[in-house]
Order: C-alpha cells, then sequence, then structure tokens
C-alpha cells in the first residue's frame, strides 16, 4: 500500500463579507488530495481536506517543499505498524524534512492540509466516520454523542449601504430557524456605540448574553480593548474574542486581569508552543476562558494531540476548546477528542463553511454523520469541487 499521488488545488471563496480587518472576498483555501493504490470500486481510495478558512491557500508551498518530500518518502516509512493504514506522524515528519524550528504561519497551514488529508484516508480505508478514527488514535472510545455549536455570523458587509441593523436581524433569525440558539457577531469594524447597538440586538435574539460572543478580529490595542469591556460587562456575554494581536500575551493577560467575563483566542496560534505560551504568559483562567486553536493551522492532528496534552497538563480542561473553523472536519475533530463544541459558518464561506445537508442542527447541538472519512463529498458544491480535484 502506498501513496501514488497528492494534488493540491487553490479554490477561491465565495462572498463578500468583512471582519474589523480582512475583507474576505479575495480568500483562498488550499484543497489537498492524498491518492494511493488501493482500489476500491474500480477507484483509488483518496484521503481529502483543507487547512481552514479566513487564510490564504498555500499551493506554492506545497508543491515546491511538502508534497516532494512526501512522495520522494519510501512506501513503508509512511505506513502505521499494522500496514493497514498510514501514519500521519510519519507523514509530518517527512513534510518537514530539513524545515527548521519556528516561523510556522502558512507553513503550519500548508502541512495541516497535508497531515488532515492523512486521517480522512484512514478512515475511509477503515470503512468508518473521521471522528471514530480520531478518538481511537487518541485513547478514546468513539462517541455518537451530539456537540454543541453555534452560529458564527454578524460579518459587515463592504459597500452595502442597507440597514445594518435589519440586516443583522435578518441573519440571525435565519440561523435560529436553521437549529442554532447561540451565535457569535463581529466587532470593532463600526464605532462603539455602533457596535453596542448590533450586540443588543444580537443579545435579545439570542434569548440573552450568555448565548452570545463577540469578536474583535485582533483589531484592538490595550486601551480600546478596555473600553469595550467595560462596555459589554454588564451584558454578561458568552466570550469576548481575539481583543488584540495573538501573540500579545501581555494585552490578554491584563484584560483577563481587569474583565470577569470569559475571554476566547488562540485560532490564530499555529503550533503546541505557541499554545503553551498563551497558557503562561496570557492569563487564561481555568474552567472559563476558551482556546480556539484550529489543527488545519497547527500542522494538523497529531501536533493538535500534543496541544490537548499540553492543555490538560497545565490545569486546564479540553471543554475549553471551541476550535476555530466552522466546517465538518472541526467536528469531527472535536468529536474525536471531546473538545467543548464547535463554531459553525452557515451560510457564509463557501464551498467550505457549514455542513452537509445530511448533518442537521437541532436545539443547538449537531454531530457527525456517518460517511466516511470527514465526508467532504456529501457537502452541496464542495462535492463537485473534490471530485474536479480527484477525477473521481
Amino acid at each position: 500500500m502506498r501513496i501514488v499521488d497528492i494534488r493540491e488545488l487553490s479554490v477561491p471563496l465565495e462572498g463578500e463579507i468583512s471582519n474589523a480587518l480582512v475583507n474576505f472576498s479575495s480568500h483562498t483555501v488550499s484543497l489537498v488530495a492524498v491518492v494511493t493504490d488501493v482500489i476500491r470500486n474500480g477507484k483509488p481510495v483518496t484521503g481529502v481536506a483543507f487547512n481552514s478558512i479566513g487564510r490564504f491557500a498555500q499551493g506554492g508551498l506545497l508543491r515546491e517543499r511538502f508534497i516532494p518530500r512526501v512522495l520522494a518518502a519510501q512506501a513503508q516509512t509512511l505506513l502505521a505498524p499494522d500496514g493497514e493504514s498510514f501514519s500521519a506522524h510519519a507523514v509530518l515528519r517527512a513534510a518537514m524534512a530539513n524545515e527548521k524550528p519556528g516561523g510556522h504561519g502558512d507553513r503550519a497551514a500548508a502541512v495541516g492540509a497535508l497531515e488532515l488529508a492523512i486521517w480522512d484516508l484512514n478512515a475511509k480505508l477503515a470503512h468508518e466516520p473521521a471522528y471514530a478514527t480520531i478518538s481511537r488514535a487518541a485513547g478514546r472510545a468513539p462517541s455518537q454523542a451530539p456537540i454543541p455549536v453555534y452560529a458564527a455570523g454578524g460579518y459587515y458587509y463592504p459597500g452595502n449601504s442597507g440597514d445594518s441593523r435589519t440586516r443583522l436581524r435578518n441573519e440571525l433569525m435565519q440561523y435560529r430557524d436553521l437549529g442554532f440558539n447561540a451565535f457569535k457577531i463581529k466587532i470593532g469594524g463600526a464605532s462603539l456605540d455602533e457596535d453596542l447597538e448590533r450586540i443588543q440586538l444580537a443579545s435579545e435574539l439570542a434569548g440573552g448574553g450568555q448565548n452570545l460572543a463577540v469578536d474583535a478580529n485582533g483589531r484592538f490595542d490595550l486601551p480600546t480593548a478596555l473600553q469595550y469591556a467595560e462596555a459589554i460587562a454588564p451584558l454578561n456575554l458568552r466570550w469576548y474574542e481575539e481583543v488584540g494581536d495573538p501573540l500579545d500575551y501581555a494585552l490578554n493577560a491584563e484584560l483577563t486581569r481587569l474583565y470577569k467575563g470569559a475571554i476566547a483566542t488562540g485560532e490564530n496560534l499555529f503550533s503546541t508552543i505557541d499554545a503553551v505560551n498563551l497558557m503562561r504568559f496570557g492569563g487564561m483562567r481555568a474552567g472559563l476562558d476558551i482556546f480556539q486553536m484550529d489543527a488545519g493551522l497547527c500542522y494538523g492532528l497529531t501536533d493538535y494531540m500534543l496541544t490537548m496534552n499540553a492543555l490538560e497538563a497545565n490545569g486546564f480542561s479540553r471543554q475549553q476548546v471551541y476550535p476555530h473553523g466552522g466546517h465538518l472536519i472541526n467536528l469531527h475533530i472535536v468529536a474525536g477528542l471531546g473538545l467543548g463544541g464547535c463554531e459553525v459558518y452557515p451560510g457564509v464561506f463557501q464551498p467550505f463553511g457549514g455542513y452537509s445537508e445530511n448533518c442537521m442542527v437541532a436545539n443547538g447541538f449537531a454531530r457527525p454523520t456517518e460517511a466516511p472519512g470527514f465526508g467532504l463529498e456529501e457537502k452541496p458544491v464542495l462535492g463537485d469541487v473534490v471530485r474536479r480535484l480527484t477525477g473521481l
């Protein structure tokens, strides 16, 4: 059994939305396919994954460095000890040959897409959903327990001259109709007064601040962060997210000292040591604050499992982990590792955001389907893109 080809396709995101810093209309995502010589029903068994949403595709890095290294590796060195699956750790090691420590960033996302495709591949080889494969690899019993999910939305719409409050109301009511009872909206892209109006409206639609999180996407300096914190404190929001630069641990620590509500951060940390430094220096509070590291941006699940172990070794619970990235891959990861819950991108960041038609949300909960692997082929439009990449 061997890998015979690895392909990458840079796929543009659909729609024109923005947060406080970024207009996503020009963003792309790397979709990776790992093709094997195992033939079933006349077709090669192929693992497929993508890195995550909110950065750019890493096609150049994948094609120039990481894919050639894996294809050049001796076939038997990439197999798991049982010879019936591939070793994600061995594939990661081959991809990272001769890379220096540090300098994570886009490199971590490129390798993350490739490594996650191995998990999809192994689950397909085992005829099971990815969450089951992930659970066993982590020493856990696979569980079909429903996962708490929330709808991430409330974006700003560049160039839109309509009533932003009406648009926000309609958006959140649509999410509610889809089965969500908790939401997250963007802040920092308007004045404080305007943002407070949006927050209060969203809180009412959510049934109270405990069902609403707000996300500044790293825009604020400390004075602005504290100004917003003081303004939103009476609303008792679910959490206050990514307030400043993700590597400004001193800002994060000062915020957690002065703001008594939960904060959330970590989506733009790309390695286990980044997350450990957040635990050491960022003032994160056990049982309260939320970690949002994303396996697709962190070299994949091999490194991500080390991060989960580090969290628990430092007194935190994996129930405090809500990964960034509202898509099917992370739903399987949350189910497989027993994490706190998932964000979902219903109707945005297509074709990657949200779930397949067979993966229903009800009363704020969802569970992965039993389709082999991550089930990306089941998702409308994304399935077509996958077939275009794989030729299957």
